[in-house]
Protein backbone atom coordinates (compact mmCIF):
# COMPACT_ATOMS: atom_id res chain seq x y z
CA UNK A 1 0.00 0.00 0.00
CA UNK A 2 1.97 3.58 -0.89
CA UNK A 3 1.43 6.52 0.96
CA UNK A 4 -1.63 8.77 0.97
CA UNK A 5 -1.94 11.73 -1.15
CA UNK A 6 1.43 14.02 -0.86
CA UNK A 7 1.65 17.90 -0.45
CA UNK A 8 -1.80 18.69 0.95
CA UNK A 9 -3.72 21.80 0.65
CA UNK A 10 -6.69 23.35 1.92
CA UNK A 11 -9.63 25.09 0.73
CA UNK A 12 -10.26 29.20 2.03
CA UNK A 13 -10.11 29.47 5.50
CA UNK A 14 -13.59 29.12 6.91
CA UNK A 15 -15.15 29.40 10.20
CA UNK A 16 -18.15 27.66 11.87
CA UNK A 17 -20.89 29.32 12.80
CA UNK A 18 -21.87 29.31 16.43
CA UNK A 19 -24.42 26.35 16.15
CA UNK A 20 -21.80 23.78 14.62
CA UNK A 21 -18.96 25.28 16.54
CA UNK A 22 -21.66 24.00 19.79
CA UNK A 23 -21.58 20.76 17.97
CA UNK A 24 -18.42 20.47 17.16
CA UNK A 25 -17.08 21.04 20.84
CA UNK A 26 -19.90 18.66 21.89
CA UNK A 27 -18.89 15.74 19.39
CA UNK A 28 -14.98 16.14 20.44
CA UNK A 29 -15.82 16.10 24.21
CA UNK A 30 -17.45 12.81 23.94
CA UNK A 31 -15.01 11.07 21.93
CA UNK A 32 -12.55 12.18 23.77
CA UNK A 33 -14.32 10.30 26.66
CA UNK A 34 -15.68 7.08 23.90
CA UNK A 35 -13.20 7.21 20.94
CA UNK A 36 -13.86 3.63 20.01
CA UNK A 37 -18.01 4.12 20.46
CA UNK A 38 -19.21 3.67 17.02
CA UNK A 39 -16.73 0.96 16.02
CA UNK A 40 -17.87 -0.78 18.60
CA UNK A 41 -21.87 0.12 18.71
CA UNK A 42 -21.66 -1.11 14.41
CA UNK A 43 -18.97 -3.54 14.02
CA UNK A 44 -20.77 -6.97 14.96
CA UNK A 45 -24.13 -5.82 12.90
CA UNK A 46 -24.91 -7.57 10.18
CA UNK A 47 -26.85 -7.03 6.99
CA UNK A 48 -29.23 -10.15 5.37
CA UNK A 49 -26.22 -11.12 3.46
CA UNK A 50 -24.05 -11.08 6.31
CA UNK A 51 -21.96 -7.90 5.82
CA UNK A 52 -21.24 -5.10 8.04
CA UNK A 53 -22.25 -1.66 6.79
CA UNK A 54 -19.08 -1.03 7.33
CA UNK A 55 -17.81 -3.55 4.60
CA UNK A 56 -21.14 -2.60 2.81
CA UNK A 57 -19.01 1.01 2.32
CA UNK A 58 -16.25 -0.45 1.38
CA UNK A 59 -17.55 -2.68 -1.78
CA UNK A 60 -19.21 0.59 -2.68
CA UNK A 61 -15.66 2.03 -3.50
CA UNK A 62 -14.18 -1.64 -4.39
CA UNK A 63 -12.48 -0.19 -7.39
CA UNK A 64 -10.93 3.47 -6.11
CA UNK A 65 -7.36 3.44 -5.34
CA UNK A 66 -7.64 6.90 -3.59
CA UNK A 67 -10.08 6.75 -1.06
CA UNK A 68 -10.81 9.40 2.00
CA UNK A 69 -12.55 7.88 5.11
CA UNK A 70 -14.38 11.27 6.31
CA UNK A 71 -15.09 10.70 10.04
CA UNK A 72 -12.72 7.78 9.85
CA UNK A 73 -12.70 7.41 13.95
CA UNK A 74 -10.66 4.63 14.96
CA UNK A 75 -9.56 3.34 11.61
CA UNK A 76 -12.24 0.40 11.35
CA UNK A 77 -13.16 1.17 7.91
CA UNK A 78 -9.47 2.51 7.09
CA UNK A 79 -8.79 -1.12 8.10
CA UNK A 80 -11.11 -2.99 5.27
CA UNK A 81 -10.22 -0.42 2.57
CA UNK A 82 -6.35 -1.50 3.24
CA UNK A 83 -6.92 -5.01 2.45
CA UNK A 84 -7.14 -3.98 -1.15
CA UNK A 85 -3.27 -3.25 -2.37
CA UNK A 86 -1.50 -0.21 -3.84
CA UNK A 87 -4.21 2.08 -2.06
CA UNK A 88 -3.80 5.76 -0.74
CA UNK A 89 -6.01 6.30 2.01
CA UNK A 90 -6.69 9.09 3.84
CA UNK A 91 -8.80 9.91 6.88
CA UNK A 92 -10.17 12.76 8.88
CA UNK A 93 -11.94 13.24 12.57
CA UNK A 94 -12.26 16.02 14.77
CA UNK A 95 -11.18 13.67 17.71
CA UNK A 96 -7.27 13.10 18.46
CA UNK A 97 -8.15 10.30 20.77
CA UNK A 98 -9.84 8.12 17.85
CA UNK A 99 -7.17 9.19 15.59
CA UNK A 100 -4.65 7.62 18.16
CA UNK A 101 -6.27 4.56 17.94
CA UNK A 102 -6.33 4.65 14.20
CA UNK A 103 -2.75 5.53 14.10
CA UNK A 104 -2.27 2.04 16.62
CA UNK A 105 -3.52 0.00 13.01
CA UNK A 106 -0.51 -1.98 11.58
CA UNK A 107 -2.66 -1.78 8.49
CA UNK A 108 -2.73 2.50 8.69
CA UNK A 109 1.31 2.81 9.01
CA UNK A 110 1.36 5.07 5.75
CA UNK A 111 -2.62 6.28 5.91
CA UNK A 112 -2.61 9.71 6.06
CA UNK A 113 -4.53 10.50 8.89
CA UNK A 114 -5.35 14.40 9.74
CA UNK A 115 -7.47 16.27 12.50
CA UNK A 116 -9.38 18.30 10.70
CA UNK A 117 -12.85 19.76 10.02
CA UNK A 118 -14.98 18.48 7.22
CA UNK A 119 -15.77 22.12 5.86
CA UNK A 120 -12.40 22.53 5.28
CA UNK A 121 -10.54 19.68 4.47
CA UNK A 122 -6.56 19.44 4.13
CA UNK A 123 -6.23 18.23 0.77
CA UNK A 124 -5.27 19.21 -2.88
CA UNK A 125 -8.18 19.70 -5.36
CA UNK A 126 -8.96 16.34 -7.30
CA UNK A 127 -7.35 14.33 -4.64
CA UNK A 128 -9.34 11.21 -4.39
CA UNK A 129 -11.27 8.49 -6.20
CA UNK A 130 -13.67 8.37 -3.92
CA UNK A 131 -14.92 9.27 -0.45
CA UNK A 132 -16.51 7.17 2.11
CA UNK A 133 -18.08 8.33 4.91
CA UNK A 134 -19.61 6.13 8.00
CA UNK A 135 -22.31 7.88 10.47
CA UNK A 136 -21.13 10.54 10.53
CA UNK A 137 -22.44 12.93 7.72
CA UNK A 138 -25.57 13.08 9.66
CA UNK A 139 -23.67 14.84 12.58
CA UNK A 140 -22.31 17.56 10.88
CA UNK A 141 -22.61 21.11 10.95
CA UNK A 142 -22.81 23.70 7.41
CA UNK A 143 -23.28 20.36 5.49
CA UNK A 144 -23.29 21.67 2.63
CA UNK A 145 -19.98 23.24 2.61
CA UNK A 146 -19.09 19.59 3.23
CA UNK A 147 -20.47 18.69 0.41
CA UNK A 148 -18.34 21.10 -1.95
CA UNK A 149 -15.26 20.18 0.06
CA UNK A 150 -15.89 17.24 -1.13
CA UNK A 151 -16.97 17.87 -4.78
CA UNK A 152 -13.80 20.01 -4.49
CA UNK A 153 -10.86 17.19 -3.41
CA UNK A 154 -12.95 14.43 -5.81
CA UNK A 155 -11.94 13.92 -9.12
CA UNK A 156 -14.41 14.11 -11.89
CA UNK A 157 -16.50 10.48 -11.84
CA UNK A 158 -15.32 9.89 -8.29
CA UNK A 159 -18.11 8.21 -5.78
CA UNK A 160 -18.81 9.61 -2.41
CA UNK A 161 -20.73 6.95 -0.69
CA UNK A 162 -22.08 7.23 3.14
CA UNK A 163 -23.53 4.98 5.94
CA UNK A 164 -26.38 7.22 7.62
CA UNK A 165 -28.85 6.77 10.38
CA UNK A 166 -32.46 5.02 9.92
CA UNK A 167 -34.23 3.73 12.72
CA UNK A 168 -36.04 1.03 14.71
CA UNK A 169 -36.50 -2.13 12.46
CA UNK A 170 -39.57 -2.32 15.02
CA UNK A 171 -41.04 -3.83 18.58
CA UNK A 172 -37.59 -5.25 19.18
CA UNK A 173 -34.65 -4.33 21.54
CA UNK A 174 -33.66 -1.04 19.62
CA UNK A 175 -37.61 0.17 20.37
CA UNK A 176 -37.81 -0.56 23.57
CA UNK A 177 -34.22 1.71 24.30
CA UNK A 178 -35.04 4.25 22.73
CA UNK A 179 -38.51 4.76 24.19
CA UNK A 180 -36.39 4.37 27.42
CA UNK A 181 -34.15 6.57 26.48
CA UNK A 182 -36.64 9.47 25.43
CA UNK A 183 -38.12 9.28 28.93
CA UNK A 184 -34.76 9.53 30.51
CA UNK A 185 -33.94 12.32 28.57
CA UNK A 186 -37.13 14.54 29.30
CA UNK A 187 -36.21 14.09 32.89
CA UNK A 188 -33.04 15.40 32.64
CA UNK A 189 -32.19 19.15 33.52
CA UNK A 190 -31.16 20.78 30.51
CA UNK A 191 -27.39 20.45 30.88
CA UNK A 192 -27.92 17.18 30.67
CA UNK A 193 -29.29 17.10 27.08
CA UNK A 194 -27.00 17.04 24.37
CA UNK A 195 -26.97 20.25 21.62
CA UNK A 196 -29.06 19.61 17.67
CA UNK A 197 -26.50 17.77 16.06
CA UNK A 198 -26.08 18.09 11.84
CA UNK A 199 -29.12 18.54 9.18
CA UNK A 200 -32.23 16.85 8.94
CA UNK A 201 -32.03 17.13 5.25
CA UNK A 202 -29.38 14.26 5.34
CA UNK A 203 -32.07 11.57 6.74
CA UNK A 204 -33.78 11.68 3.41
CA UNK A 205 -33.12 11.00 -0.53
CA UNK A 206 -34.23 14.51 -1.56
CA UNK A 207 -32.80 16.43 1.09
CA UNK A 208 -29.74 14.88 0.61
CA UNK A 209 -30.14 15.57 -3.13
CA UNK A 210 -30.81 19.48 -2.16
CA UNK A 211 -26.82 19.18 -0.40
CA UNK A 212 -25.14 17.00 -3.01
CA UNK A 213 -26.79 18.14 -6.29
CA UNK A 214 -25.75 21.89 -6.02
CA UNK A 215 -22.12 21.10 -4.99
CA UNK A 216 -21.93 18.92 -8.39
CA UNK A 217 -22.68 15.57 -7.42
CA UNK A 218 -25.29 13.45 -9.89
CA UNK A 219 -29.01 12.45 -8.17
CA UNK A 220 -28.35 10.39 -5.04
CA UNK A 221 -29.30 6.75 -4.79
CA UNK A 222 -29.97 5.73 -1.41
CA UNK A 223 -30.75 2.22 -0.44
CA UNK A 224 -32.14 1.28 2.62
CA UNK A 225 -30.66 -1.92 4.57
CA UNK A 226 -31.39 -3.14 7.93
CA UNK A 227 -29.04 -4.33 10.30
CA UNK A 228 -29.21 -6.93 12.85
CA UNK A 229 -27.37 -6.21 16.70
CA UNK A 230 -29.20 -9.36 18.27
CA UNK A 231 -27.34 -10.96 21.03
CA UNK A 232 -26.92 -11.57 24.69
CA UNK A 233 -28.80 -8.83 27.04
CA UNK A 234 -25.66 -6.82 27.74
CA UNK A 235 -24.01 -6.80 24.40
CA UNK A 236 -27.28 -5.26 23.50
CA UNK A 237 -27.25 -2.72 26.19
CA UNK A 238 -23.19 -1.92 25.36
CA UNK A 239 -24.34 -1.33 21.65
CA UNK A 240 -26.85 0.90 21.90
CA UNK A 241 -25.78 2.58 25.11
CA UNK A 242 -22.73 4.30 23.29
CA UNK A 243 -25.84 6.85 21.75
CA UNK A 244 -25.08 10.77 21.78
CA UNK A 245 -28.16 11.38 24.06
CA UNK A 246 -26.89 8.78 26.87
CA UNK A 247 -23.40 10.85 27.18
CA UNK A 248 -24.41 13.78 29.34
CA UNK A 249 -26.55 12.02 31.72
CA UNK A 250 -25.76 12.09 35.42
CA UNK A 251 -23.97 7.84 36.36
CA UNK A 252 -27.51 7.96 38.54
CA UNK A 253 -29.87 8.31 35.45
CA UNK A 254 -27.64 6.00 33.37
CA UNK A 255 -27.77 3.19 36.03
CA UNK A 256 -31.43 3.30 36.24
CA UNK A 257 -31.98 3.45 32.36
CA UNK A 258 -29.37 0.12 32.08
CA UNK A 259 -31.57 -1.54 35.00
CA UNK A 260 -34.90 -0.69 32.99
CA UNK A 261 -33.70 -1.61 29.95
CA UNK A 262 -31.96 -5.05 30.95
CA UNK A 263 -35.51 -5.69 33.22
CA UNK A 264 -38.02 -5.28 30.16
CA UNK A 265 -35.21 -6.96 27.28
CA UNK A 266 -34.57 -10.30 29.36
CA UNK A 267 -38.55 -10.78 28.18
CA UNK A 268 -37.76 -10.20 24.64
CA UNK A 269 -35.22 -13.06 24.63
CA UNK A 270 -35.52 -16.20 22.74
CA UNK A 271 -34.57 -19.59 23.72
CA UNK A 272 -30.92 -19.25 23.23
CA UNK A 273 -30.81 -15.75 25.27
CA UNK A 274 -30.49 -13.41 22.62
CA UNK A 275 -31.76 -10.50 22.35
CA UNK A 276 -33.70 -9.61 18.85
CA UNK A 277 -32.28 -6.03 18.02
CA UNK A 278 -32.92 -4.75 14.61
CA UNK A 279 -32.25 -1.19 12.74
CA UNK A 280 -31.79 0.42 9.48
CA UNK A 281 -29.05 2.11 8.05
CA UNK A 282 -29.43 4.10 4.81
CA UNK A 283 -26.48 3.53 2.23
CA UNK A 284 -26.26 6.95 0.31
CA UNK A 285 -24.07 7.19 -3.23
CA UNK A 286 -23.47 9.54 -5.20
CA UNK A 287 -21.06 10.51 -8.47
CA UNK A 288 -19.55 13.52 -8.81
CA UNK A 289 -20.14 15.19 -12.59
Amino acid sequence: MSAAPASPTASPATSPTASTAVQEAFLKAFHAEHPAVTADAFVAGRSPDGRSSYRILSDRVAGARRVLDLGCGDGVLLDLLARTEERRLAGVDLSPEALALARRRPSLRTTALAQARAQRLPFADGAFDACVCHMALMLMGDVDRVAAEIARVLSPGSTLACVVGGGAVGGEAYELFSGLLRAAVERAPAEQRIPPLGDRRTRSREGLGAILEPAGFCAPDRETVPIDLSGPVEQVWAALSGIYDVGPLDPAAVSRLRESFVREAAGLAGPDGRVPCGFTVHVVTARLR
